[in-house]
């Protein structure tokens, strides 16, 4: 028995050493070196402080500023150390109460705009964390936060025209405007 078990217990050491400390060396190394902003978090800061990460929807809920999408995470709405979505299927009847819900916020905050609501103001990412918007959310909110703000629609247009950002590699994804940069540059 010895005979066998002597190999195995050499074998987790080696595999422990190689897949739980070598290779998460190696790849945290190499993440740090070739893209250091993104392993660190992509944290933005304002005056030195942290405010927030760029990665990460924040809730915003003042008729001055860009909505994010809904955040499904629990027990608190954008709950990093909860990433999850719904899991409400399209015919469940909570799905649809939280989407009238939603509706009804966007219609009560604007009560002029009858445009058409975009439905990544109505639902929730996979994640429940997703900092970015459409630019056609962006759109439908920017005569609201242009009122709210005292500002030229045209201005506040220019900066949504600015913090969109394109496909991926071309080709990859959809464009997409990252609510809190946009909310720090109207801050501005």
């Amino acid at each position: 028995m010895l005979s066998h078990l002597r190999p195995a217990l050499v074998s987790l050491g080696l595999f422990t050493l190689i897949t739980g400390v070598a290779y998460p060396l190696a790849v945290t190394g190499i993440a740090q070196a070739a893209f250091p902003r993104q392993a660190n978090g992509s944290v933005l800061q304002q005056g030195g402080k942290d405010i927030g990460s760029s990665l990460i929807g924040q809730p915003f809920a003042e008729p001055k500023y860009f909505w994010g999408r809904a955040s499904a995470t629990a027990p608190y709405a954008y709950n990093a150390a909860s990433s999850s979505g719904s899991n409400l299927g399209p015919t469940n009847p909570a799905l649809l109460d939280a989407i009238k819900a939603r509706i009804k916020a966007l219609r009560d905050a604007d009560p002029g705009n009858d445009a058409p609501i975009p439905v990544d103001l109505v639902t929730a990412s996979g994640s429940g964390l997703d900092p970015h918007i459409s630019p056609a959310a962006a759109e439908y909110q920017l005569r609201r936060v242009a009122r709210a703000r005292n500002r030229d629609e045209g201005e506040v247009r220019g900066l949504v025209a600015e913090h969109t950002e394109g496909r991926q590699l071309g080709i990859l994804g959809e464009p997409r405007v990252n609510v809190l940069t946009l909310n720090l540059a109207l801050d501005r």
